[in-house]
């Protein structure tokens, strides 16, 4: 894993359902795929100045697709789910 700790968190997802959770403090991004839960805490904190109350991740497979009469690949993704304590909150970059 390397040593910068920028490109662990590599953005925040920014869908309706990351919105709505957004408001119960929690956030939703997407992670580097050998990154784990210790490496994004340490990311978390370094760019954002809040420690994490707990962090779950997802890894979501790839999957095949066949869209208009073609055939193709989806890439699959890591994702992490951010809590922090009520009230708390984060200004998304």
């Amino acid at each position: 894993m390397k040593k910068d700790l920028n490109h662990i968190l590599v953005h925040p997802r920014i869908t309706e359902k990351a919105t709505r959770s957004s408001e119960s403090s929690v956030y939703v991004f997407n992670i580097d795929a050998r990154t784990t839960k210790a490496h994004v805490k340490a990311a978390f904190v370094e760019k954002y100045k809040v420690t994490p109350v707990r962090i779950n991740t997802v890894t979501i497979p790839a999957k095949n697709v066949f869209v208009r009469g073609k055939s193709g690949k989806k890439s699959g993704y890591k994702k992490a789910y951010v809590y922090l304590k009520k009230g708390t909150t984060i200004e998304i970059i």
